[in-house]
């Protein structure tokens, strides 16, 4: 006697194809490498010109101008 032919192995294919397929996708996201965006400010220029710097290389003490310093800074 034959035995019939599996008709679930197609379906097993299937299933199998399916999880691996999800199971890739999941790892992609959960173990994926976060590319981290450089942090940037615009400031200005004494001479006017506009400068994009790396918030790393600013000093972290941060010292409020006067307003003497500020018109001494100006130039007309």
């Amino acid at each position: 006697m034959e035995q019939p032919l599996k008709t679930s192995s197609r379906k097993k294919f299937l299933l199998w194809s399916a999880s691996v397929i999800s199971s890739v996708t999941i790892l992609k996201f959960i173990s994926g490498k976060k590319r981290e965006e450089p942090k940037t400010v615009t400031m200005l220029t004494q001479d006017g010109k506009l400068v994009t710097m790396d918030i790393a290389a600013l000093p972290s003490k941060k010292k409020k101008i006067t307003n003497k310093e500020l018109q001494g800074w100006i130039k007309k």
